[in-house]
């Protein structure tokens, strides 16, 4: 929390006090305000001013870094794209590079991981893209991510070779292949 101090010279009176709480764009202009008014207030009655202190209680605006994190796991041989608690994700083949066709219904079985989004040591691209409800989604290599409810824990991949809302979903590996095979309704994971 940052207090900056603004002394002004008014007329006679005790010492005021006034602590506002202001995002850091309105801080400047409520201290040239403050400014402005003691330099229009009439000079002081008495050879002595009273000193009127102003305190601008700042507090920092809590966006934290709303970039997700995102990390990678080795299953089987493949080395793939996971949430920063282990769950594998996924690409729809349907997608494109600025457009995601999961949504409504199937965006509740595939969950769109938010952006932007970024992974330690990972060499591929990563971007966003902005959804049918305004929402931005991550993508690697230019493909949208997503997570799959079907896989309840980190490392898992159910979700890899199913087709289901309307195409192929496939895991996401750092080399931008997927996987063959492995989903439990089979598919190909022919790659990107």
């Amino acid at each position: 929390m940052t207090t900056r101090k603004i002394l002004n010279r008014h007329h006679a009176g005790a010492t005021k006090r006034l602590s506002l709480v202001l995002p850091a764009i309105g801080m400047a202009a409520v201290a040239a305000a403050a400014w402005s008014a003691a330099a229009a207030a009439p000079a002081p009655s008495s050879a002595v001013s009273s000193v009127h202190t102003v305190a601008i209680v700042h507090t920092a605006q809590t966006t934290s870094s709303s970039t997700t994190k995102l990390k990678t796991a080795k299953i089987g041989n493949v080395t793939v794209l996971t949430t920063a608690k282990g769950f594998t994700l996924y690409s729809f083949a349907p997608d494109t590079k600025t457009t995601s066709k999961c949504n409504g219904s199937c965006a509740q079985i595939w969950p769109p991981v938010k952006g932007p989004a970024s992974a330690s040591g990972v060499k591929g691209k990563f971007a966003t893209i902005k959804r049918a409800d305004g929402s931005v989604q991550a993508t690697y290599n230019g493909h949208p991510l997503y997570t799959y409810t079907g896989d309840t824990a980190p490392k898992q991949t159910h979700g890899n070779g199913l087709n289901l809302n309307g195409g192929v979903w496939h895991e996401v590996t750092t080399s931008g292949t997927a996987k063959k095979g492995g989903g439990s309704s089979g598919g190909g994971g022919s790659g990107y």
